[in-house]
């Protein structure tokens, strides 16, 4: 906790984190043309190219500015947090401007890319066996080192100003503008700590607009189970290999009743949509903008049926290169039984014909 001679540092530290802001320009908005639908344009706005590397750059920022105008965070916190490893680099980053301590409670299984880009930030990794155990252990942590536990999954919400203020709904409808569907017909989000869905689902309401929101869910994920019967909060099994989406219980952050439709997405089927968007784009991608690309063909495929033109816009989370010993690994896709081929081929087929559903 801070004290009130602690206001300086604060207010030192505010000003750091929002000149880094000024520093960086905004995320690009790249267009997708889908020759099989060609009334139909999918939108990739690109979070990779943030200084850190992810769509949760964003969310890192807005936390640590939640924190210190809360008087959570002072000079001497070591700041602690639960995370599936994207979030954690942001928010070593973040620590590191401030010249605080950083420690990052992960599973075993994320991607070693991640955890040597949290070292490279100046964090440190504390592994569980589960994501599960991720909660209670950055509590204890923070009890016992006197630090703060930023918990993403309680504050992700409530720490982004949801009305404007260049989020990432602010940025996306601001660049589509002069598109030819200015207004998009759906926008494709996954959910981690459901932040991100709850900032656009209440920016689409809030300014009134017609735009629908899908969630792409991970099959092993509780959120499109929530949806479809709210008494189901958690599940039990193995977890997703997805990483930064999914969840095995329902975030205090995730707002259900923000979310318009949603499609739970088999891993191999994001996999596969990541190698072939990669291809088509030139961009490497991650597992979670696959799992966005597959459920956006989905919704590309029904308004094509349906003679519908419109805009379709999803997110490129993060870059394949986080994933180079993990997804994009064909040795470790085969150790877990994962085929990609027969999801790729499908996906190949939709760029060619706008259809993706099996024959």
């Amino acid at each position: 906790m801070t004290t009130q001679p602690d206001r300086a540092w604060v207010e030192a530290a505010i000003t750091a984190i929002e000149a880094d802001f000024t520093r960086s320009a905004d995320t690009h908005l790249h267009r997708v043309p889908i020759p099989g639908a060609p009334g139909v344009v999918l939108y990739l706005k690109d979070e990779s190219t943030h200084p850190t590397g992810s769509l949760k750059h964003r969310l890192a920022r807005s936390l640590f500015l939640y924190a210190l105008c809360n008087g959570w965070v002072g000079p001497h916190s070591t700041i602690i947090e639960a995370s599936s490893g994207s979030t954690a680099v942001s928010e070593a980053y973040f620590a590191r401007i401030l010249g605080l301590r950083f420690i990052a409670v992960m599973p075993r299984t994320t991607s070693p890319e991640k955890v040597a880009q949290i070292a490279f930030h100046g964090g440190e990794s504390h592994f569980v066996d589960s994501p599960a155990q991720m909660y209670e252990t950055s509590a204890r942590l923070a009890a016992e080192l006197g630090g703060h536990y930023m918990d993403q999954f309680t504050y992700a919400e409530r720490a982004t100003d949801w009305r404007g203020n260049n989020n990432i709904a602010e940025s996306i409808f601001g660049q589509m503008a002069r598109e030819e569907h200015p207004v998009p017909a759906w926008v494709v989000i996954g959910a981690g700590t459901g932040g991100t869905s709850a900032t656009l689902g209440r920016f689409i309401r809030y300014r009134r607009l017609p735009t629908r929101l899908c969630l792409a869910d991970p099959e092993a994920s509780v959120f499109h189970r929530h949806l479809a019967d709210r008494s189901i909060c958690t599940v039990s099994g193995p977890p997703s290999c997805i990483e930064g989406i999914g969840r095995p219980r329902c975030e205090p952050s995730f707002i259900p009743e923000l979310i318009d439709e949603a499609y739970a997405v088999p891993d191999a089927a994001s996999a596969a949509s990541a190698r072939v968007l990669s291809r088509r784009i030139g961009r490497s991608c991650g597992g979670s903008t696959g799992t966005n690309f597959w459920a956006a063909a989905h919704l590309i495929e029904r308004m094509a049926a349906a003679g519908e033109a419109g805009s379709v816009v999803t997110l490129l989370c993060d870059s394949g290169e986080r994933y180079r010993s993990t997804l994009l690994d064909e040795n470790w896709l085969k150790a877990r039984g994962i085929d990609i081929a027969p999801w790729e081929a499908r996906m190949e087929r939709f760029l060619e014909t706008g259809r993706i559903s099996e024959a």
